[in-house]
């Protein structure tokens, strides 16, 4: 008898955490906040990100790899004094342990990131938030929204890390173009966010009923509340009302600010990232600059510049006639960009290239190999995935192995043998020591320049296409692509010069 007992007791045990593995399990099939730390992976920057957290003040003493586990009463606790200072209700229940457990056991690797990113975005949004004097706690709704990475993107099409849809951005004056998403804008977007969630309170003036409409939209949080009736008004009184993601969002961001508050708690330490806040800055751009140019100038990565600048769609920043734009930069970079600025610009839009600043662009036919992704073979080419999709005129990110893409990388920048100076001081350097240039285009990187060959080029005027062009000089569509390097998506534009054959 006392040995069917212990069996007995073993079978309710092992079905207990079978049942509790099974219901965190089914909460995250299918689930946006649990995608969101997946697709940090997608952000070729965020992924190099070295994988060792910095164990500042490891005051628990755990081992590296141990995943502490807390009573569920601790945790309650803990919560409570959260809530004690928060204008939010921070309660404690089953679905706040499950996201709990999704992010200290299921996802530490990724929640160490975001530790780490948290140390680049926060100031941010602490600045932004206080500016609107909005709680400070609404910083970790970025968390659910995008696991803070900038360029994350739903499957509904919201975009950067406060997951704005197209529409809504326009609300907001958020930019989107051809070479613009300023929804993916760390300090645009996160203004828009502060402005929509003010918008959003002085319509509710409840604040877990303002991140259940920030989710689902005012139109469905109205709703469910008649559909509630009763007076019912209060988020856990109308939620079986909401959609199932909303259900689900308020319990995550409680779990979110738990998580980003107690993380030590779990043995959770940020992994160092490349840039902090304090780390960079911005500079007014007022002319067109592409990334390839300020990546050679400035000794800069491309990924480095797409992770800082996640703004640019196709590593091109255009003319603005309005509002200059802005780029981000380290820190220890500004000077060197300050000091060069002019040149920089000189560079872009004549014929004359100084020394300092000649750039050789060499192509290069790279075959796929089985095992190869698209962000592996763009690190290998120190480009960005962008890059290689404007080039190849590429849908997706799918390569198959055998596929032929061309590459442009940057040849190595000269040493001048004539200081940069400005163009009524500019000094004619020997003609034995001026490298070949190759003007650099405003759509798929500059053209190619091979020893010895000297290109015919022409600007494009209004009104101007490739058909046109080729008309003009007696060759063929397919023959302008070729030599300029177009893949099957590509934009002219006023005033970009091109290859229209050889002299």
């Amino acid at each position: 008898m006392r040995r069917k007992f212990l069996v007995l007791i073993a079978f309710l045990f092992i079905s207990t955490v079978t049942f509790a593995q099974s219901k965190d399990s089914l909460l995250f099939v299918d689930d946006p906040i649990a995608a969101m730390l997946d697709s940090m992976m997608h952000n070729s920057f965020i992924a190099s990100i070295p994988k060792t957290p910095t164990q500042h003040g490891n005051k628990y003493h755990y081992a590296t790899d141990s995943i502490p586990s807390s009573d569920p009463i601790l945790i309650e606790s803990r919560l409570a004094k959260l809530n004690a200072q928060s204008p939010f209700d921070l309660v404690y229940n089953s679905d706040v342990q499950s996201y709990i457990n999704m992010y200290t056991v299921h996802n530490r690797r990724s929640v160490e990131r975001m530790l780490g990113l948290s140390e680049l975005y926060y100031p941010i949004f602490e600045e932004k938030l206080d500016k609107y004097n909005l709680p400070l706690e609404l910083k970790h709704l970025a968390v659910i929204e995008s696991a803070l990475n900038p360029t994350a993107t739903s499957h509904s099409g919201a975009r950067g890390l406060w997951q704005f849809m197209y529409s809504t951005g326009k609300m907001f004056n958020l930019e989107v173009n051809s070479y613009v998403d300023e929804r993916c804008d760390p300090y645009l977007e996160t203004e828009a966010a502060c402005q929509l969630l003010q918008s959003l309170y002085n319509m509710f003036g409840d604040w877990q009923i303002v991140l259940a409409a920030y989710n689902a939209g005012p139109g469905t949080v109205n709703k469910a509340i008649r559909r509630a009736g009763g007076g019912k008004r209060t988020y856990w009184e109308i939620r079986p009302f909401l959609p199932r993601e909303t259900q689900a969002y308020v319990p995550a961001f409680i779990a979110a600010n738990y998580v980003m508050s107690y993380h030590a708690e779990h043995n959770l330490y940020a992994i160092a990232p490349r840039k902090t806040f304090y780390d960079v800055d911005t500079v007014a751009v007022k002319q067109q600059v592409t990334f390839a140019q300020l990546q050679a100038v400035l000794n800069i990565s491309a990924d480095e510049l797409e992770f800082l600048n996640p703004m640019y769609k196709l590593g091109v920043i255009p003319v603005s006639f309005t509002e200059p734009y802005k780029l981000v930069l380290p820190v220890n970079k500004i000077g060197n960009f300050v000091s060069n600025e002019q040149a920089i610009y000189d560079y872009i839009k004549t014929d004359t290239a100084m020394t300092s600043l000649a750039v050789t662009v060499i192509k290069t036919t790279h075959v796929v190999k089985k095992g190869e992704t698209i962000t592996s073979i763009s690190r290998r080419y120190k480009c960005s995935v962008t890059d290689v999709r404007a080039w190849n005129g590429l849908k997706s990110n799918y390569l198959k192995p055998g596929q032929k893409l061309t590459i442009y990388t940057p040849g190595k920048v000269p040493v001048a043998t004539t200081p940069v100076t400005t163009d009524t001081q500019q000094k004619k350097a020997p003609q034995t020591t001026t490298p070949k240039k190759v003007e650099p285009k405003t759509t798929t990187s500059s053209t190619t320049t091979t020893a010895g060959t000297k290109y015919k080029y022409y600007t494009i005027t209004n009104g101007d296409n490739l058909w046109t062009v080729a008309k003009k000089y007696g060759t063929t569509v397919e023959e302008l692509k070729k030599l300029n390097g177009f893949g099957d998506k590509f934009v002219l534009h006023t005033g970009e010069k091109i290859i229209v054959g050889t002299l």
